[in-house]
């Protein structure tokens, strides 16, 4: 795996080899089968099953089943930055660009949604050197975004949105950049394509919420206001009369 954008450098260069594009495959039944039973759960019996594979045949191609996670999550990873860099060298205005980054992603992962499962699922499995490589692929696509949200507050002039802003009482840039991810990548559990919205018009939607909710001016002092003293019910009196009576009873 050469490529950062495909199974092997040959497949980047259009000589495509048979073991590049067996190797595909099984990535495409090792995705549905994660996806369906979860890392823990499936075998390498059951991808044999499935892709109608020896187990001989299958270990050819990887030595373990770690090696077939990593491989998947390294390949969808690195295809959806080179999507996004990609997109956005098109784009100049930091609002679109945003707008650009969010479409892409929904575009690639909804036309993959056992993908978006696996990743979200068995995101902390691998805890070797490969989970080491995954975890700097997944911080590289993560400052991606986090550059997009600080461009466009700084063209803005929003000084409740950045890095610090928190701390002040606005916005920080990983809680904004976090907050997107999670509105993006849960999708999955509820995306009916019967029913929501294609990837275009889903993307304008999320972009809106998003963009709305770090371009409104946000208070620092409203958000470090004290809180307002809410005046006790009164006591109720008994009336005189009833205590007179009782005197005297």
């Amino acid at each position: 795996m050469k490529s950062s954008s495909a199974l092997s450098e040959s497949a980047v260069n259009g000589s495509d080899s048979r073991f590049d594009r067996q190797l595909a495959k099984i990535l495409e039944h090792a995705t549905t089968l994660f996806a369906e039973k979860g890392y823990e759960g499936a075998s390498m019996r059951d991808l044999s099953r499935l892709s109608g594979m020896s187990l001989a045949g299958l270990y050819y191609y990887f030595n373990s089943k770690e090696k077939l996670l990593y491989l998947i999550q390294r390949h969808l990873f690195l295809s959806a930055i080179d999507l996004a860099r990609e997109r956005l060298k098109e784009e100049n205005d930091p609002e679109e660009r945003i707008r650009v980054f969010i479409r892409c992603h929904l575009e690639y992962f909804l036309a993959k949604p056992d993908a978006m499962k696996v990743l979200s699922h068995e995101d902390d499995v691998l805890k070797n050197s490969y989970g080491v490589e995954l975890a700097s692929i997944k911080r590289e696509y993560y400052r991606i975004c986090v550059g997009l949200v600080d461009e466009f507050a700084q063209a803005k002039g929003l000084r409740s949105v950045g890095p610090s802003a928190g701390a002040a009482g606005g916005i920080s840039t990983r809680t904004a950049v976090m907050g997107l991810f999670g509105m993006m990548n849960w999708l999955y559990t509820w995306y009916k394509p019967r029913v929501d919205p294609d990837a275009k018009v889903l993307a304008r939607e999320i972009s809106d919420i998003f963009l709305q909710g770090i371009h409104g001016e946000i208070s620092a002092a409203k958000s470090n206001r004290k809180p307002v003293e809410r005046s006790r019910p009164a006591t109720k009196k008994r009336p005189l009369g009833n205590r007179a009576t009782k005197k005297h009873t």
